[in-house]
């Protein structure tokens, strides 16, 4: 079992930044590959992007690359994904995910799912 927890969240402006944090604790840290999603009111849950094991890979949808960027603290257990250049759009509760396979898209791949932590990008 892996649990993870995510926090950061907040209320922002347009344009503005936040980072989020997932920390994780259970199985090895090193073991999983990580992936952030999120889901707004009404929609299904999107993938954000993900990052392999040792943190040298990351991957994004297009709705967020070069704005967003996955980071992860091995020694500390810890996935990180920084939100820059915020939009009203960009509006959901964003997720944690552990999975056993870097790059992975669907959501059904991750293994393991944090409690989520609302972004509210305010126009």
């Amino acid at each position: 079992q892996v649990q993870l927890v995510e926090s950061g969240g907040g209320l922002v402006q347009a344009g503005g930044s936040l980072r989020l944090s997932c920390a994780a604790s259970g199985r090895p840290f090193t073991s999983y590959a990580m992936g952030w999603f999120r889901q707004a009111p009404g929609k299904e849950r999107e993938f954000v992007g993900s990052i392999n094991w040792s943190g040298a890979r990351t991957n994004y949808a297009d709705s967020v690359r070069g704005r967003f960027t996955i980071s992860r603290d091995n020694a500390k257990n810890t996935v990180f994904l920084q939100l820059n250049s915020l939009r009203p759009e960009d509006t959901a509760v964003y997720y944690c995910a552990a999975g056993r396979s870097w790059g992975v898209t669907a959501g059904r791949e991750y293994d393991y799912w944090g409690q989520g932590t609302q972004v509210t990008v305010s126009s």
